[in-house]
């Protein structure tokens, strides 16, 4: 792979953009200024490159997660608050796909006033598997609450509440008090506000939320609000429904 086709394909620029980055002595390989752009090199995966100075690694496929915080928007036109996408570096918001400039994309979204874990993938496939309702990936919740909960309310999650768009009946898939005011939540499927909107149908009201856990994976306790960082194969293995 030329050393313009794997700029290219990690967000640096277009392919001429990226010939240039190289001609100018801007990329180093392996601790190596590299101002060939045609150099071609043929184990890609894992290769440690620097582009102006930033450090990267060559990932074939992003995924990425996102300690998400609060008053950001899941959207690349966000309408009132910030999006999270200015919480990642330049690269992972320019990486090609099927040969648009597309970014890494969120699979599923948070509302702007709840935190915590998102994962980000130029992966379609991905997105997909792990947004489909069929595939049954739970997402774990803490949430805050404005009213004492009870085992009434508990029991009606668990059985299932009707919301006011879908007769169908929406169950949490576990559901458990943590605290007078505080209730971890476990959920299969997303609809828009679902635990806003299933917790209010059970007479309560969420003053905060944040997603701790998708599938076998949790929230990093080291990682900050606001910061990312790539998923390894044994994290993404954790995610499989």
């Amino acid at each position: 792979m030329q050393l313009q086709d794997i700029l290219y394909s990690q967000g640096f620029g277009t392919r001429r953009v990226c010939a240039g980055l190289a001609q100018q002595g801007h990329v180093r390989v392996n601790g190596r200024v590299c101002a060939d752009a045609s150099e071609r090199f043929d184990a890609v995966d894992g290769l440690d490159f620097e582009v102006m100075g930033q450090a990267w690694r060559f990932h074939a496929s992003a995924y990425v997660l996102l300690n998400k915080p609060a008053g950001t928007e899941c959207s690349q036109k966000p309408s009132t608050w910030p999006s999270i996408y200015t919480l990642l570096p330049a690269p992972l918001r320019q990486r090609p796909q099927k040969g648009a400039v597309q970014g890494v994309q969120a699979v599923g979204r948070l509302d702007q006033d709840t935190t915590g874990m998102l994962l980000l993938t130029d992966d379609g496939q991905f997105i997909h598997r792990m947004s489909s309702p069929r595939h049954h990936v739970p997402k774990v919740y803490e949430v805050a609450l404005k009213h004492p909960v009870d085992d009434r309310q508990v029991r009606r999650l668990l059985d299932g509440v009707v919301l006011d768009d879908d007769p169908k009946p929406v169950r949490a898939a576990a559901c458990e008090a943590t605290g007078e005011l505080t209730l971890r939540l476990t959920l299969t499927e997303g609809k828009y506000h679902q635990v806003k909107r299933m917790l209010a149908a059970v007479g309560n009201r969420v003053e905060g939320l944040h997603r701790s856990r998708i599938g076998g994976l949790a929230l990093p306790p080291d990682l900050p609000p606001g910061g990312w960082r790539w998923l390894g194969p044994d994290e993404l293995a954790l995610l499989k429904p």
